[in-house]
């Protein structure tokens, strides 16, 4: 795959406004290893190459285990997470895959109700938005994350 243009390049203001917003999500009261699984989740649901790859990566170097990230397409038939992080998940496929289904359903706001403040939720659903808008930057424009060469594909 080869990348069509570098959105931080072609629009920087833009880019910049993102990272301010991206970095005001970072340090609201949500846990790190809770951000990183959501991100993680939305760009499996979205196939951002790129996203998985600097969130994984984020998440292993702040202590993710490695059986939780290789699960997290199948967080509702593990028991490798939390009610909190459940809710959460469900949440951000619910606000990821908001197109296909034009609703988000009452038993997942409830649940979120039930683990998150209102100043939480909130801020979930921001990073949510905020992911959901990287992957978007990033698909639309082809991305590649970073690799070895010995790794690439011949």
């Amino acid at each position: 795959m080869k990348p069509r243009l570098d959105p931080h390049k072609a629009a920087p203001g833009v880019l910049k406004a993102m990272l301010d917003l991206q970095n005001r999500v970072d340090n609201s009261g949500l846990e790190h290893s809770l951000q990183e699984l959501v991100k993680t989740r939305a760009s499996q649901i979205n196939g951002c190459a790129f996203c998985l790859h600097m969130h994984t990566r984020d998440a292993r170097a702040a202590g993710e285990i490695e059986e939780r990230l290789y699960l997290l397409n199948a967080w509702r038939e593990s028991p490798l997470y939390t009610e909190r992080e459940r809710a959460a998940l469900a949440w951000t496929e619910a606000l990821t895959r908001l197109s296909e289904t034009a609703d988000v359903p009452d038993d997942v706001y409830q649940a979120l109700k039930a683990s998150f403040t209102e100043e939480e939720m909130v801020e979930l659903t921001l990073l949510v938005n905020v992911i959901n808008a990287w992957n978007r930057v990033n698909v639309a424009f082809r991305a590649v994350h970073p690799m070895k060469a010995k790794n690439a594909a011949a």
